[in-house]
Order: C-alpha cells, then structure tokens, then sequence
C-alpha cells in the first residue's frame, strides 16, 4: 500500500508558524505582529488564489513594513512624551511659542495654496480628516496611483517650502 504525499499546509497554518515563531524571538517588537496581521489582511482581501506563495508574501511584507518604519523614523525621528522634560517640551515661553505657532500655520496655508487644488484636497483628506488612499480616490474619483503622486509632490513642496521650521 502506498501513502499519498502530504499535502503543502495552507497558508493559514503557516501564518500560525510565522505568529509562533516571532513571538519566541526575544528582538521581535509588535510592529512585526501587526503588520503580519496587516499583509494576511490584505491577502484575504485580494483574494489568497491570487497569491503565488502565501507565506513569501506574508514574509517579504512584514520586511517591507519594518524598512518602511525605519525609513520613516529615521526620516522623522521622534522623542516619546515620557521622555521630555519641561525644557525640552517647549524652548520658547508661551506667547513667542504662540507667535511662532501662528507663522508656522501661516506659511504652511501659504505653501498649500502655491499647489494645484487636487494635491491640497489629497493633503486635507489624508493629513487632516486621516481618509486612507482608497477612500480619497473615491472622494476625488481618481486613482490611488494618482492620489499617492498628488500627496508625494504635496509632501516634497511642503518640505522644501518649510524646511526652515525641522
């Protein structure tokens, strides 16, 4: 009698290994944990059949989501509120902090208003009201493609205008 070859585990199956696996890693935060969840979602959502290999594609996502995150940190490093002081939290005293406030607001309209009208309703939608990329290009009926080129040149504008303020 001869036995059938074991069948490849589903991808459901090896998302659990993936989870265990992680989890046992002692330098393994819960950015990674997310955007697994993240990447099976979107899996889900596409359609797993479309999906060549599941568990490379969870696995190449959950890198991309982390050099992304290092990338944005790096890009725009941040201190966490327990971490600052009364000095540090504001160098300025109250009405110089609320002047300088007023100019940041001010030359930020200004920049906004140098761009053509669809990048500042990408820039107000996404920023402002946190409207994802897919519900902008809705609002606007244009692409995701074309919402993320609008918000890539908004954001280049508004860090060459505003670099002064970093």
């Amino acid at each position: 009698m001869t036995h059938r070859p074991l069948s490849k585990k589903g991808w459901l199956a090896n998302y659990c290994e993936l989870i265990g696996g992680w989890r046992r890693r002692p330098d393994t935060d819960d950015d990674a944990l997310d955007a697994l969840q993240d990447a099976a979602l979107r899996m889900l959502e596409a359609g797993v059949s479309k999906v060549a290999n599941p568990v490379a594609y969870l696995k190449r996502s959950v890198r991309n989501r982390k050099i992304d995150a290092h990338r944005h940190q790096t890009a725009f490093p941040s201190i966490p509120l327990d971490e600052l002081d009364d000095q540090t939290a504001s160098d300025m005293p109250g009405p110089e902090a609320e002047a300088h406030a007023r100019k940041l607001l001010a030359d930020l309209q200004t920049a906004l208003e140098e761009l053509p009208l669809v990048c500042r309703q990408v820039y107000i939608h996404h920023r402002i009201e946190g409207c994802t990329h897919t519900e902008i290009s809705q609002k606007l009926g244009i692409s995701t493609d074309m919402v993320e080129k609008h918000m890539t040149r908004t954001v280049r504008h508004l860090g060459n205008r505003l670099q002064h303020y970093a």
